[in-house]
């Protein structure tokens, strides 16, 4: 199925979070307003995604994507990890690779295709994106630099999500590894990109405002992609914790970390992120070990360690319903 203009409705595109901000009542509640919502697979079984698929169906709703994490390597500077999981306080048995039930996901999709399927972490394979295409599905892939873009085309991608680096939460970048042309910002991003494919852009980093939005479509988007502006909704499944510090006067700034997942991800900057600097890239061992600190910290009200995603521009983010949020995005589109 090819990707077409039909399924974008007035533009907005609601990212998908995981880890619990993409709630089955977000998805619904924007797309209901005419936005395109996303699923958000990640860190779920194939099941539970196969039944959030379904509900969301249930409902009513016919255009709405999953996205899907695709795997990585498991760490391979385990001394490196040891001792880092050592440093925060984490038992060492906790920082296990896992692939994320991709294959189980995938045969899911197949099964039950939904309108649209995105990666992130990463291009599938060719005969992946051909399978899921040849279901009825149209397939994106997230990219951050041209070169990301350019094998996602090669692959067989329908579009692309293009993630500058104003992005809030993990960084979709196909190697996690530091290394130059990693830092675009999203206008600059979205003129790269179009250099080297003519494939459609949805624009994604830091979009919180109406003129942001006609802003990436000026510049050749065909649609803006929003996450943070969605945080503080009711719909959102964020902690209640994460919402009040989006809008809480001591937290001034974002910054990239790989210190509670092993992968660069922005968030709200806090005492954990400044006192664990070096952290290793090691998706998702880290992430797995961290899971029971971070829940340990919002238990008790410690806003400062936990993991505080939030893109640039996050003081935007409003505490309205999701429709009324979607409507502000979209007004000035008209």
């Amino acid at each position: 199925m090819p990707f077409h203009d039909d399924l974008l409705g007035n533009r907005i595109v609601v990212a998908p979070m995981a880890g619990g901000p993409t709630t089955l009542e977000l998805v619904i509640a924007a797309s209901r307003a005419g936005a395109l919502a996303f699923l958000a697979a990640g860190y779920k079984s194939s099941a539970a995604m196969a039944a959030e698929i379904r509900q969301v169906r249930e409902s009513g709703v016919t255009a709405f994507g999953v996205n899907v994490f695709v795997p990585g390597l498991p760490c391979s500077e385990a001394e490196d990890l040891a001792q880092y999981l050592k440093s925060i306080g984490a038992a060492t048995e906790t920082g296990t690779w896992d692939d994320d039930d991709f294959v189980g996901k995938i045969t899911a999709l197949l099964a039950d295709p939904p309108p649209l399927v995105s990666f992130t972490f990463g291009c599938p394979d060719t005969a992946v994106i051909s399978a899921l295409r040849a279901a009825g599905s149209a397939v994106l892939v997230t990219v951050t630099s041209p070169a990301e873009a350019l094998e996602a085309a090669e692959a067989g991608a329908d579009a692309l999500c293009v993630q500058g680096i104003e992005a809030g939460a993990h960084r979709g970048t196909f190697v996690n590894a530091d290394g130059f042309g990693q830092d675009y910002g999203l206008l600059s991003l979205i003129g790269a990109v179009g250099q080297v494919t003519d494939l459609p852009m949805i624009a994604a980093g830091g979009i919180m405002t109406g003129g942001q939005v006609r802003a990436v479509l000026a510049a050749g988007a065909v649609a803006a992609q929003c996450g943070t502006a969605f945080l503080r909704s009711p719909e959102s499944g964020a902690h209640w914790l994460h919402k009040a510090a989006l809008a809480d006067p001591r937290y001034l700034t974002t910054h990239l970390t790989r210190a509670f997942s092993g992968r660069p991800a922005r968030g709200l900057l806090n005492q954990f992120m400044l006192d664990h600097p070096g952290a290793p890239a090691a998706y998702p061992e880290i992430n797995n070990a961290t899971r029971p600190l971070r829940a340990a910290a919002a238990a008790r009200g410690d806003t400062e360690r936990m993991s505080l995603w939030a893109g640039q521009g996050y003081r935007s983010a409003a505490d309205r319903p999701a429709a009324e949020i979607v409507g502000l995005l979209s007004a000035e589109l008209s």
